[in-house]
């Protein structure tokens, strides 16, 4: 296609081009993947890039549409990686030291399922060390900076693969999501993210942060987008305990059916707690502005109550950590990954002196926090508490889903702020995280779409739809017919 930048196209756009042999496989790949060398020593979004690799995966998928072969819907649109999912072909790093340089024997079951449908993985983008962090600011690989203005954060911990959809060097992105890490990061990059009903994207072979909230999800540049990869990703997997034997809601025709624009019918619920003039005002302007044009869709708007809400960000705190502690014990520079050793050191000498020098100040942070939740003494203060806040947190849900159908709020209570802003306030990073919080207490699903720009200073702000666990599809319909009705964000 003689003057067209392939990497502006949209996902569904390119499949469609692709799959009628209009453009090949490779030829988008190689687009992106030039966009990549010519960009990303400015954006330092990927941490690897698997150039051959992602070319090859494209020459398969041309060759079998050459031989009509049937293909998946999205076969041959390359995708981003975030560094968390284990690859057998390229380093998995979690943004940390300690994993600098490791390759997985094994493929994450969600690596294998964009394998199976055909979509070359252009490399593994940067994060937050092992997903810890509202701002990729915690990677040991340098931080990654927003395209809408570099100095500014994308988000965390995915922020990597939300600045690769954003600079359009990759039209499709994998992230996950432990309590905001897709939906921020998308709000501030204004891309979609979601988090998809915890249990219904397999965690095996995703790098564990905390197991009973970790999800992984898709993220792209338009809602039906999101929803073509939801479906290549999504489904039971016996590898993961966890693994729900549900099947997939049908979110890619929700989302076809929310761009038809009409939204009688569908009751959404504004959550009073999430609605605070602590927030920037260009953020609540921006989300009130999103309410009017879900009305004029013809939803039912009506205000609800989720009273426990407030103790969300106090619970998450201590039950992360506390998972944090266990699952990082892993790293013990015995067994794989970094090993710092003199020669004349005991084992525990070779394990403190390791993490030491591999772990980096957010993850020593948290792991002592966990672990002293964990201790005997403290146990039914800290840890046992904090389950009980996460139960209540899910009745408030159940209260509120007998009023609504869905439930909004603004995505985060901040546009993108200035890199290092807030690297020495940790309790203010945190704070990022309140409106995203909630939804992996409870195990639910989420979605953030872009609600357009601040007028504070003209940057991204995004729109949450939350919906209960198994009713994916909603998020879809909803976002898919605001989407439509708001128009394209355009860069000021």
């Amino acid at each position: 296609m003689t003057g067209v930048d392939l990497t502006q196209l949209d996902a569904s756009d390119l499949a469609a081009r692709i799959h009628s042999r209009e453009l090949s496989s490779v030829e988008v790949t190689r687009a992106h993947l030039s966009r990549i060398a010519a960009t990303d020593s400015e954006y330092n979004a990927f941490l690897y890039v698997g150039r051959e690799q992602a070319l090859a995966a494209a020459a398969d998928v041309d060759k079998a549409l050459a031989n009509g072969e049937p293909v998946s819907a999205l076969a041959g649109v390359p995708l981003a990686l975030k560094d968390v999912f284990t690859t057998t072909d390229m380093p998995t790093t979690c943004g940390s030291k300690i994993l600098e340089g490791w390759v997985s024997p094994y493929d994450a079951t969600v690596t294998s399922r964009l394998r199976a449908a055909g979509i070359p993985v252009l490399g593994k983008t940067n994060m937050d060390e092992f997903a810890m962090g509202s701002s990729t600011e915690n990677s040991a690989y340098g931080p990654t900076k927003n395209p809408w203005d570099t100095t500014r954060i994308p988000g965390g911990s995915g922020g990597g693969s939300a600045a690769a959809l954003a600079s359009f060097q990759a039209p499709l992105a994998i992230g996950t999501d432990t309590g905001g890490s897709i939906r921020q990061p998308a709000a501030v990059t204004a891309t979609v993210g979601t988090k998809p009903t915890y249990g219904t994207v397999s965690r095996y072979g995703l790098v564990a942060c905390a197991s009973s909230l970790d999800q992984g999800g898709p993220c792209g540049r338009t809602v039906l987008d999101t929803a073509l990869l939801h479906e290549v990703i999504a489904g039971h997997d016996p590898r993961d305990s966890t693994s729900l034997g549900a099947p997939v809601p049908p979110v890619v025709a929700a989302a076809r059916e929310g761009a038809r624009g009409d939204l009688k019918g569908v009751r959404v619920g504004v959550v009073k707690e999430l609605h605070s003039d602590s927030y920037q005002p260009g953020v609540i302007a921006s989300f009130d502005a999103a309410v009017a044009v879900l009305t004029d869709l013809g939803a039912e708007v009506v205000e609800v109550s989720c009273p426990h809400f407030e103790y969300a960000l106090a619970a998450y705190y201590l039950i992360l950590p506390s998972e944090v502690s266990s699952n990082l014990a892993r790293f013990d520079a015995m067994r794989y990954g970094l090993r710092v050793d003199d020669g004349n050191m005991s084992a525990e000498e070779v394990m403190a002196a390791t993490r030491a020098a591999g772990f980096g100040p957010e993850v020593k942070r948290r792991i002592m926090i966990g672990t002293y939740a964990l201790s005997a003494g403290y146990y039914d203060a800290y840890y046992g508490q904090a389950l009980k806040v996460r139960t209540l947190i899910a009745r408030d849900f159940d209260k509120a889903y007998e009023q609504a159908d869905v439930l909004i709020s603004p995505t985060s209570p901040f546009t993108p702020w200035k890199l290092g802003e807030k690297v020495d306030d940790p309790l203010a990073m945190y704070l990022s995280d309140l409106c995203t919080l909630p939804t992996n207490l409870a195990g639910h699903c989420a979605m953030s779409v872009p609600s357009g720009l601040s007028a504070d200073d003209g940057l991204p702000v995004g729109l949450q739809i939350m919906a209960p666990a198994l009713a994916d599809d909603r998020l879809y319909r909803v976002g898919a017919a605001y989407e439509l009705a708001r128009g394209p964000v355009v860069r000021g």
